[in-house]
């Protein structure tokens, strides 16, 4: 597959980064749902999509609700929070990238976290999936199914991928919903470095962009990958409230982006040589265990802070990307 029949509009985003700046960034109530009143269905989607942008305070609450394999004991609810700023990428009309970026710390003293990013593409051809074991593929969407539909790509801290699905935007006179077929991801990291007793979740993601914001809920199967398939081990919703307010200080964040989109813009390149290829790629830790965001978020961190270049800094993300992807795929960053 081409990288423009994976993803359309992905080569400008390769070449494009307006974090932080982007003229068609809605801001304030002019984004919520009254401005979803668009003549056209395809309008009137991007208009949902392009709603999530904007500044927000954030409450993320997932509660194992099912117990499916006997004995198991429900874990305790995990909730946390704190203010979010979602800025845009790049919007190409058919291809959408939005960046969520955390702002914490005290108020005289923030400090910024690079937090998941989404890409939505319209009728896409393909979209790119977690397998288990640490392998992502490019899976076809059926002719039939790609009609009016979008896909949902998400990405990790480091711009790994993390899981894709795809589905059709319903507009209401309140709200506007999307919901995705059921796909993989690999294990959240509120039990990434807790639990070893399942290795993969099925989920359905559902958007919701309502007057006070939006809400991105998850209806999880936490499962046990076996020989014969995956068993079912327990379920789980997520329910993550974004409610738009300007009290979120976005000046970090921008400033941020103003030091290191231009890495970031060649992180993204790298990972989408690999969704190019056709062919499946793993992202595993390194032989010490190490994940691969700290050292790339470390990275970006050095070059916030003026200990290095620019150049210097791309030099060192990609060779941690291909000291920590393997497979297939991995042959199309040779000489990077």
């Amino acid at each position: 597959m081409t990288l423009r029949a994976i993803r359309p509009g992905l080569a400008l985003a390769l070449a494009t980064s307006c974090v932080g700046a982007c003229a068609t960034e809605p801001r304030g109530p002019a984004a919520d749902i009254a401005q979803i009143a668009a003549p056209s269905t395809l309008q009137r989607d991007r208009q949902a999509i392009l709603a999530m942008l904007g500044t927000y305070q954030v409450r993320f609450d997932f509660r194992e609700t099912v117990a499916i394999e006997p004995g198991y004991q429900l874990a305790l609810p995990k909730l946390s929070g704190g203010d979010e700023v979602v800025t845009l990428i790049v919007d190409t009309g058919h291809f959408i990238s939005l960046q969520h970026t955390l702002v914490v710390g005290p108020k005289d003293a923030p400090m910024v976290v690079k937090h998941w990013r989404q890409d939505w593409a319209y009728e896409p051809v393909g979209v790119l999936e977690f397998k288990g074991r640490d392998e992502f593929d490019v899976e076809d969407v059926p002719s039939g199914a790609r009609k009016g539909v979008w896909s949902q790509v998400v990405y990790q801290v480091d711009d790994s991928p993390r899981y894709g699905g795809y589905g059709g935007w319903a507009h209401g006179p309140d709200a506007s919903t999307w919901e995705s077929n059921v796909s993989w991801r690999p294990l959240p990291r509120r039990d990434d470095t807790t639990r070893t007793d399942y290795q993969v979740i099925a989920a359905t993601n559902r958007h919701t962009i309502t007057a006070f914001g939006w809400t991105h809920e998850q209806d999880n199967s936490k499962s046990v990958l076996t020989g014969t398939g995956p068993r079912e081990l327990v379920r789980e919703v997520g329910v993550n409230t974004y409610r738009r307010s300007e009290a979120v200080n976005r000046k970090p964040v921008d400033d941020y982006w103003a030091r290191t989109a231009g890495m970031w813009t060649e992180v993204r390149a790298v990972w989408a040589r690999l969704e190019a290829d056709g062919r499946a790629f793993t992202v595993a830790d390194d032989a010490e265990g190490s994940s691969l965001y700290t050292p790339v978020l470390e990275v970006a961190d050095r070059l916030t802070a003026g200990e290095i270049d620019e150049a210097k800094a791309v030099k060192e993300a990609v060779a941690l990307i291909r000291k920590q992807t393997s497979g297939p795929a991995s042959a199309a960053l040779a000489g990077l």
